[in-house]
């Protein structure tokens, strides 16, 4: 099978943007397709499975912080992920059944502790805040408390790490991909400002200095899973989604993407398609069907392809 084809026989949630990013399908093409992800698929059962009173599997994020009167619930099945999985999905935010789905966590979704903020307010940890601010940029919902806490806590080195709080002065991969995509995501919806871009542009220099996952010390991988293609991506750090950040963030391209860029032109298999290589622990609300660890990922393939697209657009800014 073609690789766009491929794509194309996948979910309306891969579908449009295959459309939208690799194919210079027409607009109304595009938001056709789009619109069917919050009525069919995954996006409309994801969309099914919130309460009434806005959560998902009855909590916001971590499990263990809930009272005797309420269940157990897992962080990567409750709201918060959710949520950052309805963004991912690119469901339509001005669809009814979509502003129902928000409006229920605007209103009625606080966070696990007692006593705790509303969820677009946000928490502490900044691998938290920074989904919680693309969620919040992506949904048209206010986020300016949440952006007031993700710059108060950016480290020296440019970045974040949520071990802050406790010590940490060296920033994380982890934490500081969180933030950027939250960064970028407001700034685009809001036009930023310049205390937010300059911290913004001071993590992608230091994301770029590590050539987005080696060591500036050994010039070895900082983590070995940095440089497997996970999916979903939830908090977790891999080259592909720093990769596909930049894509967005410095369209220009450049040169330090180099070694990310060759050894995401090296996972490629011989029937032109990526395999999801990292799987992480724990249950979720359905499968993505395919979405197998070590069989060919219709979501990893998207987002190289993407990414690839846009290498070949800038070639000169992309190599070493």
């Amino acid at each position: 099978m073609d690789v766009i084809d491929y794509l194309l026989d996948g979910d309306p949630a891969i579908r449009w943007q295959a459309l939208r990013d690799l194919t210079d399908a027409a607009p109304e093409k595009v938001a056709a397709e789009r619109a069917r992800v919050a009525a069919e698929g995954w996006g409309a059962r994801l969309l099914s499975l919130q309460a009434d009173d806005g959560l998902w599997d009855g909590g916001v994020y971590r499990p263990g912080w809930v009272d005797e009167d309420r269940p157990m619930y897992d962080a990567w099945t409750a709201t918060h992920f959710s949520l950052q999985q309805l963004a991912d999905l690119g469901v339509d935010p001005a669809d009814e059944r979509v502003r129902r789905a928000v409006a229920r966590v605007r209103e009625h979704v606080r966070w696990d502790q007692e006593g705790a903020p509303a969820y677009f307010d946000g928490e502490t940890e900044p691998c938290v805040n920074g989904v919680v601010l693309t969620v919040a940029a992506y949904f048209g919902e206010p986020g300016d408390a949440v952006l007031k806490t993700l710059l108060e806590g950016q480290l020296a080195d440019g970045g974040w790490n949520c071990w802050a709080e406790y010590g940490a002065e060296v920033s994380s991969l982890h934490s500081t991909i969180c933030v950027l995509e939250g960064l970028l995501a407001w700034e685009r919806a809001t036009g930023g400002t310049d205390e937010a871009r300059a911290a913004r542009l001071a993590a992608e220099e230091y994301l770029l200095e590590r050539r987005l996952f080696l060591r500036r010390s050994t010039g070895d991988a900082i983590d070995p899973r940095f440089t497997m293609a996970s999916y979903p991506v939830r908090w977790y750090y891999d080259v592909l989604r720093g990769l596909d950040y930049l894509r967005q963030a410095r369209p220009e391209g450049d040169p330090r993407c180099a070694p990310a860029m060759e050894l995401l032109r090296d996972r490629r298999g011989a029937d032109g398609l990526w395999r999801l290589e990292n799987t992480r622990e724990g249950p979720t609300l359905f499968d993505m069907e395919g979405e197998r660890e070590g069989f060919p990922s219709r979501w990893v393939t998207l987002r190289a392809l993407r990414v690839l697209r846009w290498a070949d657009q800038v070639p000169d800014r992309l190599r070493a």
